[in-house]
């Protein structure tokens, strides 16, 4: 007999896909948030992006009522193990993305999120061998000849979206996997961060270096990362949970198309030929693959 919780598993949630698409959208309004910091350094942002997540992730840990799961994974070595590589992989993450806003290169933090639904996609079909329907191969075609088309016409290997393509799609991975709630998950990542994070920060305020305590509007913009920092991530933790790893993959595009569209809007960076040919492409990408999903998502309410 087949188990149901197996085959839920292995399937789209229609609450899975919500949180899913909430999650991209927050972020896609991220870049707004993190180029008024940009003349605070990346690191200093990441630092204060962990701190200030642990109240936020734990308030509502105490809020479920789930805090004797997190005291468990905290004296389990192999979940410990885990946790460890999944913070070290959002905290290069974040890095990555911070540094890219900042110094102007928001097209290419977007490139990197173009590619990191290829990647998640075949990790998917490789590592956990999720099928693929000949449309969605049709939407992955495309969506490869986009981003193949922005590699080729960049001249050079774009070393910032390889990092986010590789950091975040391992994290979603990996994260997929981790024996804990999706919650009690990231507020154990943000713990284990934390003593580096203080650290760093303490050091740069002895320096007489940190822009916390400042000005008033830099304090509020680092204390508030937290915020930006952990409710989009945990509402993507929670729909992790109920979809496909592939259909996670493609979902991706939301996040990367704002980023794209305020990059040359609002930060002025420019659009060349190999975008104007690629953007149609991916978008293209994401109506064939998603089109038939929702008509599936339809017929199991």
């Amino acid at each position: 007999m087949a188990n149901p919780v197996a085959k839920l598993e292995n399937a789209d949630t229609p609450k899975g896909l919500v949180l899913a698409v909430t999650a991209y959208v927050l972020w896609g309004f991220l870049p707004l948030y993190m180029k008024a910091m940009a003349h605070i350094g990346p690191v200093e942002i990441v630092a204060h992006r962990i701190i200030w997540s642990v109240p936020v992730a734990g308030l509502l840990l105490v809020a479920l009522g789930r805090t004797g799961d997190l005291k468990a994974a905290l004296r389990n070595p192999r979940m410990l193990g885990m946790a460890c590589l999944t913070a070290a992989l959002i905290s290069v993450n974040w890095a990555i993305y911070v540094w890219a806003i900042a110094s102007g290169h928001a097209l290419d933090a977007a490139l990197g999120y173009y590619i990191n639904p290829l990647f998640s996609i075949a990790l998917g079909a490789i590592l956990l061998r999720e099928p693929l329907t000949r449309t969605q191969l049709v939407a992955v075609g495309l969506a490869a000849l986009g981003v193949l088309v922005l590699v080729v016409e960049a001249g050079r290997l774009p070393w910032a979206a390889i990092g986010l393509m590789f950091s975040w799609g391992f994290y979603a991975f990996f994260k997929r996997s981790l024996p804990i709630g999706p919650n009690q998950g990231f507020l154990l990542e943000v713990l284990i961060l934390l003593v580096p994070a203080l650290a760093y920060v303490t050091w740069l305020g002895a320096q007489g270096a940190g822009h916390f305590g400042g000005s008033g509007t830099d304090t509020v913009l680092l204390a508030g990362a937290g915020i930006v920092t952990a409710v989009p991530l945990l509402v993507y933790a929670n729909g992790a949970k109920l979809v496909r790893l592939s259909t996670m993959g493609i979902l991706q595009y939301i996040a990367p198309t704002m980023i794209f569209v305020t990059a040359i809007t609002l930060f002025g960076e420019q659009i060349d030929r190999g975008r104007m040919i690629a953007f149609p492409l991916i978008w293209a990408a994401l109506v064939v693959y998603t089109v038939p999903m929702i008509r599936q998502v339809r017929g199991q309410a």
